[in-house]
């Protein structure tokens, strides 16, 4: 099967959930499968970027797009400049003459088999119409996630540019999911949701992966402790609203509960990135690490790890990371949405800032307890191993690429035979 993936934005390093999703997917399925990434990326040119990606992705092909960087004067000066597009600035500032005359020029040439479009972000380089099956691989419900932004933004004038995107995602959304030959939703909630956009026999979940071996709770290595202390962490890109929206919640809400319980406690936020909001956060009991080369070594330290997002889409990939190293962890439901979990068993998840401080205190206390957590957790992430998860999704891209014996081949293949 010949594979084309469209990626918006640079796949490397892989340290965001949605990025950990497309790399460990696109590895196994390049195993099996002649798979070509097109990675187009904004900002200054970056030629080391197109050297690694092709060492780890041979035949990966790269276009620089230009554009603003990442400064907040640029970004808002693109914003107003696309504000009167019918797409929502999440998408319009993903579009590229360049890469919609590449795909255009291979789904008229008939290069592919089967084409992926990689979030929503990269759907407007397609042509309304393909020759090539496409199929729409949605890590999260974009309107649903702009909505509750909104909900939650700190200020009125974000509150108000929120609700004028999630006006637009929805719009936009509910078309995409329609023109898209198939969609793959990360989660049965995500398929709930888009199936009031579309007929739900047009969605397919592909659920999260953990790589088992990476993460290993067996693993021997050691962790970066806290001096001794109890260690409570979260983990994810800190200059990503909600997560920044959820530690600041935390800190505020529930840690100093947890305080007044477990004085020697320490909370620490491993994250790329951290926005300013976060710096602030950081304090005698609360540490800021920023960019780490690795999360294990943060995972396999912590007693408890915690989750505490009010906003969110599709799953939380560190979720599944923090089972697979068998640690007890707290969430909200938000945060475990999607995810095949058990409050109780192999998580805690508690939506109230009392609740959620008194989970965690109670796992601190009660080692005995939390053993028993990290190992429901543990044998729950083993299932979803990222060869048995590439192994579902490369039977979805067959079905719509319509070659049968491929996706019987795919279903019935052994998840050790899948990838490297």
């Amino acid at each position: 099967m010949r594979i084309l993936w469209v990626k918006a934005g640079k796949l490397l390093p892989v340290d965001t959930g949605g990025k950990i999703r497309s790399y460990n997917l696109l590895r196994q399925l390049a195993a099996r499968h002649e798979t070509v990434l097109l990675s187009y990326y904004g900002g200054a040119r970056d030629e080391a970027y197109e050297r690694e990606i092709r060492e780890h992705l041979p035949g990966a092909v790269t276009v620089h797009t230009g554009g603003p960087g990442r400064g907040t004067v640029g970004l808002a000066l693109d914003y107003l400049r696309r504000f009167p597009s019918s797409a929502p600035y999440a998408v319009s500032k993903f579009a590229s003459p360049e890469v919609r005359r590449l795909v255009a020029e291979w789904d008229a040439a008939r290069r592919f088999d089967v084409a992926v479009c990689d979030f929503l972000s990269a759907s407007l380089n397609f042509p309304r119409e393909t020759r090539t099956p496409t199929v729409l691989f949605q890590h999260n419900v974009e309107s649903a996630l702009w909505r509750r932004q909104a909900d939650h933004a700190p200020d009125a004038l974000r509150r108000a540019a929120y609700k004028i995107e999630a006006a637009k995602m929805l719009r936009y959304e509910r078309d995409a999911v329609r023109r898209f030959r198939h969609v793959i939703a990360v989660s049965d909630n995500d398929r709930r949701l888009m199936s009031e956009m579309t007929e739900a026999s047009r969605i397919t979940v592909v659920p999260t992966g953990v790589d088992i071996r990476k993460y290993s709770a067996g693993d021997a290595a050691g962790g970066i402790d806290a001096g001794g202390a109890a260690l409570v962490v979260f983990l994810g890109s800190m200059d990503w609203e909600p997560n920044i929206d959820g530690v600041e919640y935390f800190c505020r809400d529930v840690w100093p509960r947890v305080l007044e319980a477990v004085p020697a406690a320490r909370f620490r936020v491993v994250g790329r990135d951290p926005h300013p909001r976060v710096r602030r956060l950081a304090s005698e009991s609360v540490e800021i690490t920023g960019t780490v080369p690795s999360v294990v070594e943060h995972l396999r330290a912590a007693d408890v790890v915690v989750v505490p997002l009010r906003v969110g889409g599709g799953t939380r990939l560190k979720i599944f990371e923090a089972m697979a190293t068998g640690k007890a962890v707290v969430s909200t439901t938000i945060g475990a949405e999607g995810l095949d979990v058990t409050h109780g068993e192999d998580i805690l998840l508690e939506d109230e800032a009392e609740g959620f401080a008194d989970s965690i205190i109670s796992l601190l206390r009660d080692e005995r307890r939390r053993g028993e957590v990290g190992r429901a957790a543990a044998a729950l992430a083993a299932r979803y191993d990222w060869p048995v998860i590439a192994r579902s999704f490369e039977e979805v891209l067959a079905r719509a690429a319509g070659m049968e014996e491929t996706a019987r081949e795919a279903e019935s293949l052994p998840a050790a035979e899948v990838g490297a």
